[in-house]
């Protein structure tokens, strides 16, 4: 897996995340997925691609309507030939935002798998970025 570009096809699923989002596509991110990934967020858990994209498409059409999200690789590590995890580190843009608040900041965990020549999400996680010296934070999924 050490190969540069299985590392680039990984880190571009950040990027993709980012495309879907802006265009509202639930599809698009649904997409990511195996067929029975997992998405993790604050107070919301989906399993399966059905699932995550009936949430997305909800989302879209609610709270997450005329954001946008960002996401950049922190780091990629092998677990093996076909597995792998991605972390990043980003957030949600409220509308005319144009940089992730305090508040919205996230860290996230992307367990990735290669199948049928492809890289996808087994599963997906985030949790709130704050400073750990300050001792506290919040932050909301993104």
């Amino acid at each position: 897996m050490t190969a540069s570009s299985d590392q680039a096809a990984i880190g571009a699923l950040t990027q993709r995340m980012v495309t879907g989002w802006a265009y509202g596509e639930a599809e698009t991110i649904a997409d990511l997925f195996v067929e029975d990934g997992t998405l993790i967020l604050a107070g919301v858990f989906c399993n399966g691609r059905d699932e995550i994209r009936d949430y997305f498409a909800q989302a879209f059409e609610g709270k997450y309507k005329g954001t946008q999200v960002t996401g950049k690789p922190i780091s990629i590590r092998s677990l093996g030939p076909d597995t792998a995890i991605l972390l990043s580190s980003g957030g949600v843009l409220e509308p005319g935002e144009t940089e992730v608040s305090a508040e919205g900041a996230i860290r996230a965990s992307w367990l990735v798998v290669r199948r049928e020549g492809q890289w996808r999400l087994a599963a997906y996680q985030n949790s709130p970025r704050y400073d750990a010296a300050a001792g506290a934070g919040a932050g909301r999924a993104a």
